[in-house]
């Protein structure tokens, strides 16, 4: 298995090739999923503080007492959501962060937390003013590492001249190669790695995927409307059968195609149950050369790809996504 670790950006923390994300462990098996994935030499565990409206940090922390020493806390933060759940804003005010970062603390039951990001641009606030903030949290021994989540070329410059970051969070997926243009040179250029998000395109990419409803959990994704979700399952099948010659699933290729695009990056991928983070765990068995990368990316052609990633309201919210 290539388990070799990859450092975030210069100077970041050396972390496993596969980071493990915390959306899913609080719908499956979550305390063994995250001991199994630290017996596995997983050692990143990606949140956020509105995720399950503080219910994943409980359950992390929970999950980390006597391991926290072996794992690496990534938190998001500065999303506002109401008690019914509902998305209600952004906050990355300086003292916002302060007062956040205070909570995360106590239900995560640590002293620190590794890298602390923004979850978005606040537009109502300069980035400056956000990565300072947390820039104090890293001299008062808080955080040890600042990374950004969903910003775009420009925000990450500036945040980088206020203090070093490590990663930029982003989505990233045969569906969606866009950082490959806008974002990625600038990381490159900086220093900054990569955690990336979505790399199984939310489910498309397993193969297992079905259309979504007016109000199913992937109703604001495009790719699965009704129109677009046969166009795409085409790519889809295409890519299995090249999965299929290489001896592993299509979310394992997807998995180590993510993998081998770049030596700063680290997916973060969900697991409900212990099988399912086993099976993900496999795809650092998958090799892939130069042909095989240009083979499976002809198999998925951009212009081929029916719809957004999001919705158009979600897309123009995303810093990343400007021009």
């Amino acid at each position: 298995m290539n388990s070799e670790f990859r450092t975030l950006g210069d100077g970041g923390p050396a972390v496993f090739p596969i980071a493990l994300g915390s959306e899913a462990l609080v719908h499956g098996d979550g305390i063994r999923v995250i001991h199994e994935a630290i017996e596995r030499g997983v050692n990143l565990i990606d949140t956020g503080d509105f995720y399950g409206a503080g219910g994943d940090e409980l359950l992390i922390g929970k999950a980390l007492e006597g391991r926290r020493d072996r794992v690496k806390l990534s938190v998001k933060t500065g999303a506002l959501r109401s008690p019914d759940g509902a998305f209600i804003g952004l906050d990355a005010r300086p003292a916002a962060m302060k007062n956040f970062i205070t909570y995360s603390l106590k239900r995560l039951g640590v002293d620190h937390i590794d890298i602390y990001r923004p979850a978005r641009l606040d537009p109502a606030v300069p980035i400056e003013d956000t990565v300072g903030a947390v820039a104090d949290l890293v001299k008062a021994g808080y955080v040890r590492y600042i990374g950004l989540s969903e910003m775009g070329a420009d925000t990450i410059r500036r945040a980088h001249q206020v203090h070093p970051i490590v990663d930029l969070q982003i989505e990233y997926s045969l569906f969606n190669r866009r950082p490959e243009q806008n974002l990625f040179p600038v990381l490159s250029e900086a220093g900054i790695g990569v955690t990336a998000y979505g790399v199984l395109a939310h489910g498309l990419l397993s193969g297992k995927a079905k259309p979504s409803d007016k109000s199913g959990p992937r109703a604001h994704l495009p790719w699965f409307h009704a129109e677009n979700f046969e166009k795409n399952m085409k790519l889809v099948n295409a890519l299995a059968a090249v999965a299929q010659e290489k001896g592993c699933s299509p979310a394992q290729l997807a998995i180590a195609w993510a993998l081998s695009k770049w030596k700063d990056l680290v997916p973060v991928v969900g697991a409900r149950t212990v099988a399912q983070l086993q099976d993900t765990l496999m795809a650092l068995q998958v090799k892939l050369g130069a042909d095989d990368v240009v083979r499976i990316e002809a198999t998925v052609p951009p212009e081929q790809i029916a719809g957004t990633r999001y919705l158009p309201m979600l897309m123009k919210m995303l810093d990343s996504e400007r021009p």
